[in-house]
């Protein structure tokens, strides 16, 4: 990283660590070449590639930093600046996310572009409940969606707000860390 623009880059963008790396491992067993996967929410496009590299599927990949879009593309990743997936049309087989996780006070934030990859809001869920509402148009009837969370995050209060949009919840993976537990859900669609 000699160049200003790169440091700027990595010091802005999420770089992947244990959460990052149990998401990949975790999705890259459950997709087949043939899907058509979304990750919300790239960061530095660890993920994305990952699953291109070893799993052959195409990947569309979205996030609302600038910084995190240029890092993610410059790993070869189609990726969409956009909020959630606000900018995506069309149905995909599995939609993948490591949202910000974790509670964070208001007062506690700052304004800058790693307090969104970083800030769950007050209870953690800032943006897992406007992505849990948004499952239902991005996901193809038998598709399934993968979302990265804390147990900080209150797993039982995702469930109970995923059940609001018809959505089933199951636990697939699980790593235990200093002071919480990361957790992989698998979320369909009820039929």
């Amino acid at each position: 990283m000699s160049n200003p623009r790169e440091r700027l880059e990595h010091e802005q963008v999420y770089q992947p660590a244990e959460d990052s790396q149990l998401l990949a491992t975790t999705v890259t067993d459950r997709i087949s070449p043939t899907d058509r996967v979304l990750e919300i929410g790239t960061g530095s496009g660890y993920v994305a590639s990952q699953i291109v590299e070893k799993t052959g599927a195409t990947v569309v990949a979205t996030d609302i930093n600038p910084h995190a879009c240029r890092s993610a593309a410059d790993k070869q990743i189609e990726v969409v600046r956009t909020d959630i997936a606000d900018a995506i049309k069309g149905q995909f087989d599995v939609v993948v996310c490591n949202p910000p996780y974790l509670p964070t006070d208001p007062d506690d934030e700052f304004d800058d572009w790693m307090e969104y990859a970083l800030s769950g809001g007050p209870d953690g869920r800032a943006l897992v409940n406007p992505l849990l509402e948004e499952l239902p148009r991005l996901l193809t009837d038998d598709g399934r969606a993968y979302l990265l969370v804390s147990t900080l995050t209150g797993i039982d209060a995702i469930t109970e707000r995923a059940a609001e949009f018809d959505l089933l919840v199951e636990t697939i993976a699980e790593e235990p860390v200093p002071f919480e537990t990361l957790t992989v859900l698998k979320i369909t669609q009820k039929h």
